[in-house]
């Protein structure tokens, strides 16, 4: 006769949060959000790489 091996404990089930959604600060409330780069203090070659991958394709 075999018996059954014991149950694995089972993770716990995520809590509820009733949180007005509105109150928390998203990723869009940032410039980080918007693709804005961290500010680089008079850093020519920064300028320089920013202007060459923002330009347009038809300003080659």
């Amino acid at each position: 006769m075999t018996s059954a091996p014991a149950p694995e404990p089972r993770a716990p089930k995520p809590a509820l949060i009733f949180d007005d959604p509105m109150d928390q600060q998203s990723s869009d409330d940032t410039d980080r959000g918007w693709g804005e780069r961290p500010a680089a203090e008079n850093d020519s070659a920064a300028d320089l790489k920013r202007f060459l991958d923002e330009k347009p394709p038809h300003h080659l």
